[in-house]
């Protein structure tokens, strides 16, 4: 499941990626316009940034932009950046495989090779998404008016 933390990150990056190139978004007009809490909003910026998602300026004149272009940003990496990992279940995970407490033997298991098939079904779609398509599908819906250049 999606966690609150990742789809906070989605909804700033992608509120970001509708800005001009070089045009700076203070935190505040990011929680406001998102409805996302500007403490939770920070520490979710932060990790963006580190992440190099992200280009932050500090000062009087300081804010936050996108440091690559929508079309270069995956949901699937916003998502693994945020939570971890994207497989339903810890024994499906490919890089952070756990066996579960009751399986005698994950490499049998019936319902482990079923959730591999939807991580690896889950993660093609979230890697061949960006920013880049969620900013069409607003223009498409008409939330982005229709001379937006994406």
């Amino acid at each position: 499941m999606l966690s609150q933390k990742a789809k906070y990150a989605l909804r700033a990056l992608i509120m970001l990626a509708e800005q001009p190139d070089d045009e700076l978004v203070l935190i505040a007009d990011i929680a406001e316009r998102e409805s996302i809490p500007r403490k939770f909003l920070e520490a979710i910026l932060v990790e963006l940034r580190k992440s190099g998602l992200l280009y932050a300026k500090r000062g009087k004149s300081g804010g936050y932009r996108l440091a690559r272009l929508p079309s270069e940003i995956s949901f699937g990496e916003v998502i693994r950046l945020m939570d971890g990992h994207i497989a339903p279940i810890p024994c499906a995970s490919k890089f952070n495989f756990k066996p579960c407490a009751d399986c005698t033997d994950p490499a049998t298991c019936s319902v482990r090779w079923l959730m591999i098939q939807v991580r690896d079904a889950t993660a093609e779609v979230l890697d061949n998404h960006t920013l880049a398509d969620a900013l069409r599908h607003r223009q498409a819906t008409g939330e982005l008016p229709a001379h937006f250049d994406i």
